[in-house]
């Protein structure tokens, strides 16, 4: 199974069939107005441009012992002693902040020392992804920064305990998850329509509301009530976008924040697909030369990247139409094989995972480790049951992306795709029609994130990472602005650049976040 690192920042790039079960929105109340707001920083602001009601800005965080994840948010243990818990307020809707409004979970880790402490918020990443299970599972990786900081997570909203977006059930999520959405599955590819449906009767409130600027309108909120003048932010892969956004929102309460695996703010959803086909293909040819050079004869994809890729082709060539058994009465579809393979790249750990995966495919006629693989990428544990990531990360996807493609669009992409990639190019093209039956419109088709004003923002990219390419980091930098994107470059494998153990690239940000030392823009670490 994929390591803390993989699952935790995984992202649903292939999602066609998207999964994950969440619960309603919960936690929809009039605001009290009879709080006062923590004057602190620049205070948090509605679309209209109007200070938030005090009642929000100036909560209380009820901190209290955490207990177990619940199965929205994965599922695990409880995370010790030491974690804390809380749940805040946020408005629904930032347009009218005095109606409704939602439950934002929040986790924390008191800092090692306690002079001077500040909150670090972290974003994990992979849009749908519960922060307040993820965080503990990562926190050995920020000893350094623990020892500064407060380590603070949360669930954003309409994931996991955040008024979570609900839509189909377990069994119907797995019904989804076999259908062999790849090579021409039709305008409905993977249950588009069904899936839509089931959201809108279930979270239709919530659905308009997922898009990135709320998201990034919390964070200023969850600044506000821990009483920070300033946001001191580490967000990776989609949680970088987040913070571009907003460093473009809140150029003036921005602190010390870094920006890891971002993805190119200026692609549409076609060019994001692109660029992560041409990853994902990067990093699977990567494994296939180091399989050779580690494993030789042993190596499934064999000796090299030509004959890698034919292997790899001629078994999902073979599973098209004729499935392999796996675990639990279950099987391995084509579309189920390359979604195992992607989750097994993001993190250079899980690469002996996915030679297994393809020798027990390619020479012993079962699926069981790719499928897996599959269902830790798909949010699934052990008993059947699905986290609400997969419902949150199309709920945001289809928030935020203005374009609808349709099954002519598609096809007309197929090419370009299947040329970035033999592998993933098909299933990356048909997930862009996910939000073609979505029931409430996006709001645009890049991302703005101009600071202008905004203190330095360090961005880092992985030279070998399958989601979000290093170009994108290099884009994200200079979108940013003059002066504000500090741009770093590590030469590695997997997704993010900060989790790959890397002295030179964890030094410069973990310098950064305590002692306020700026990198120099254009770092490479090797």
């Amino acid at each position: 199974m994929p390591s803390a690192v993989s699952t935790v920042i995984r992202s649903g790039v292939l999602v066609v069939a998207a999964t994950g079960v969440a619960l309603s929105l919960t936690g929809c109340h009039k605001v009290d107005m009879a709080k006062s707001a923590v004057e602190s920083g620049h205070p948090p602001r509605t679309t209209s441009g109007q200070a938030l009601p005090a009642a929000l800005s100036g909560q209380k965080v009820a901190w209290r012992p955490c207990a177990a994840p619940t199965a929205a948010q994965g599922g695990g243990s409880a995370p010790g002693r030491r974690w804390e818990c809380a749940t805040v307020k946020a408005p629904l809707d930032y347009a009218a902040p005095q109606g409704e409004t939602l439950n934002l979970a929040l986790i924390r880790n008191k800092a090692e020392q306690r002079g001077g402490s500040a909150a670090l918020l972290f974003n994990t990443g992979a849009p749908g992804t519960s922060g307040v299970a993820a965080l503990p599972r990562l926190a050995s990786e920020y000893s350094r920064l623990h020892a500064r900081y407060d380590l603070v997570g949360f669930d954003a909203r309409g994931v996991g305990e955040s008024s979570g977006v609900r839509c189909l059930s377990d069994a119907d999520l797995d019904d989804q998850a076999a259908i062999d959405a790849v090579d021409g599955p039709g305008p409905d590819a993977g249950g588009n329509k069904q899936f839509a449906a089931a959201c809108r009767a279930r979270s239709g409130k919530l659905l308009a509301h997922m898009d990135t600027e709320s998201a990034a309108r919390d964070l200023d909120l969850i600044r506000q009530v821990l009483g920070q003048k300033k946001l001191t932010y580490f967000g990776t892969s989609y949680g970088s976008k987040v913070g571009g956004v907003y460093a473009h929102l809140f150029p003036k309460n921005v602190g010390r924040m870094v920006l890891d695996a971002a993805p190119d703010p200026g692609q549409d959803a076609l060019q994001a697909s692109v660029s992560r086909a041409e990853g994902f293909q990067l990093a699977l040819e990567h494994f296939m030369q180091d399989c050779a050079s580690t494993r030789g004869v042993r190596c499934p994809t064999g000796t090299g990247v030509a004959e890698g890729n034919r292997k790899v082709m001629e078994l999902l060539r073979k599973l098209d139409g004729k499935p392999l058994p796996a675990q639990h009465g279950r099987t391995l579809s084509r579309y189920r094989a390359t979604e195992g393979m992607a989750a097994a790249l993001y993190d250079k750990a899980t690469w002996k995972q996915l030679a297994a995966g393809l020798d027990e495919a390619m020479h012993h006629g079962r699926g069981a480790v790719l499928s897996s693989l599959a269902d830790g990428r798909g949010d699934r544990d052990e008993r059947g049951r699905y986290s609400n990531a997969g419902a949150a990360r199309r709920a945001i996807t289809c928030a935020d992306d203005k374009r609808r493609y349709n099954a002519t669009d598609v096809r007309r992409a197929l090419p370009r795709l299947r040329q970035a990639s033999p592998a993933f190019g098909e299933p990356l093209a048909w997930s862009l029609s996910q939000c073609g039956n979505w029931p409430v419109p996006g709001k645009a088709v890049t991302t703005d994130v101009d600071a202008k004003g905004a203190a330095p923002i360090v961005v880092l990219g992985n030279t070998g990472d399958p989601d979000t390419p290093a170009s994108g980091a290099a884009a994200m930098a200079r979108r940013l602005g003059d002066k504000v994107g500090v741009h770093l470059t590590v030469r590695g494998e997997g997704h993010g650049a900060y989790h790959t153990g890397n002295a030179c690239i964890t030094g410069a940000v973990d310098s950064y976040l305590i002692q306020g030392t700026r990198p120099r823009d254009g770092l490479t670490c090797t």
